[in-house]
């Protein structure tokens, strides 16, 4: 992870999709900053496990909810008093082309993507205006902007994340919240799911020529979150070795 070099220190953040992967890296990584974390995932098991890792409160509950979005800005408020950073990060895929996708598998992605980024958000705007202060960071996809044979799903709910991103920013820019969204590129279990031969291939074409460890991610979660990016709100930063360029 490198040196350390952000301070939250009196920070409050909420992590969603945190119990494992690129979440949990989030997590761990502001945590060490300094702040004060708490970790929103459907898995309760691997949830508490973090957790207890991270020295951070867990929430179990499918982010898809206004009932899970309530309870976690809840148990922020509860441990601190305050929110300041959310990190949207939840996601789920259920690949397939689009005459063989089932509307389960639309509707589920879609839920959890989109549904979940809006409600989260929601649930934490009230207190990130009063408090004049705040940083939402939305988790989009190079699959948003681009598209990919079987993620007709994951693609519209990517995309449709850019898009909240960019409103959500110039209707809370007054109040001192700024909302922004990275594009990663890191080694998964998505990734490593994949067929070795798939795998080869993909990274080749990656300008850099392979996936990031997924704390490759946490600086730029780390500067956005900052008070240093104050004025930086509504933009989509790929952190993707340059497969997007």
């Amino acid at each position: 992870m490198g040196n350390l070099t952000f301070d939250f220190s009196g920070r409050t953040a909420l992590v969603t999709g945190s119990a494992r992967g690129i979440g949990l890296e989030y997590a761990r990584f502001l945590a060490l900053c300094g702040a004060s974390v708490v970790l929103v995932d459907i898995d309760a098991e691997a949830v508490k496990r973090a957790a207890r890792e991270v020295g951070a409160i867990g929430v179990v509950g499918d982010v898809s909810t206004s009932e899970t979005a309530a309870r976690a800005v809840a148990a922020a408020l509860d441990s601190s008093g305050r929110l300041d950073i959310l990190i949207n990060n939840a996601g789920i895929l259920r690949d397939g082309v689009v005459w063989k996708l089932t509307d389960e598998d639309w509707d589920l992605v879609m839920a959890v993507h989109a549904g979940g980024t809006f409600r989260m958000t929601r649930a934490a705007i009230p207190i990130l205006r009063e408090q004049k202060y705040g940083r939402i960071i939305n988790v989009t996809s190079y699959t948003g902007l681009r598209g990919n044979v079987g993620q007709a799903n994951y693609a519209m709910a990517k995309a449709g994340i850019i898009g909240f991103t960019k409103t959500v920013a110039k209707e809370t820019s007054r109040f001192g919240v700024t909302v922004n969204a990275i594009s990663p590129n890191a080694e998964t279990s998505m990734i490593a799911s994949i067929p070795e031969g798939k795998r080869r291939e993909l990274a080749s074409a990656i300008p850099m020529g392979y996936f990031a460890d997924p704390a490759d991610m946490c600086a730029a979660v780390g500067f956005l979150a900052s008070e240093e990016a104050g004025y930086i709100t509504g933009v989509v930063l790929a952190v993707d070795g340059g497969i997007s360029i």
